[in-house]
């Protein structure tokens, strides 16, 4: 499975051209992993994005945006990653709250945990069955 990742800079900016000069020199914004074949495991190193605004008057909560494809995958399943430690900023984000049931929204929280005194996310993305990962269609 490949995953692809977009994200806005710990200040809440994206990498776009119409923000120019709004991120740090060498941030993309973007990368990719493909996931262990034996255990599906994934990761990767990045900066916790910042809040960014929404088409409301508030602002979304800080996420990364996920496409995931695979093979007998017909279409890319695109997801977000919230964080669990930012609960009011979750509570308040527009899209988050679009999904009806708390235990549905709950697919796409990160659990987070510290390893030698760094936090670490863990995120596990079901494609179907029990706690099957909400997926947008977009």
């Amino acid at each position: 499975m490949l995953i692809e990742v977009w994200q806005a800079n710990a200040a809440g900016i994206y990498a776009h051209p119409e923000h120019d000069g709004g991120v740090e020199e060498g941030f993309r914004g973007w990368g990719r992993v493909i996931t262990d074949f034996e255990t599906g495991e994934w990761g990767f190193d990045t900066v916790k994005p910042g809040p960014v605004p929404g088409r409301g008057e508030g602002a979304q909560a800080p996420h990364l945006n996920l496409w995931i494809v695979a093979r007998g995958i017909n279409l890319g399943l695109n997801t977000r990653m919230y964080f669990a430690d930012e609960a009011d900023s979750n509570a308040a984000d527009e899209v988050l709250n679009l999904i009806e049931w708390e235990n549905r929204r709950a697919t796409l929280i990160a659990q987070r945990s510290e390893i030698g005194g760094t936090p670490v996310y863990r995120f596990d993305i079901r494609l179907q069955g029990e706690g099957e990962t909400v997926f947008f269609d977009i």
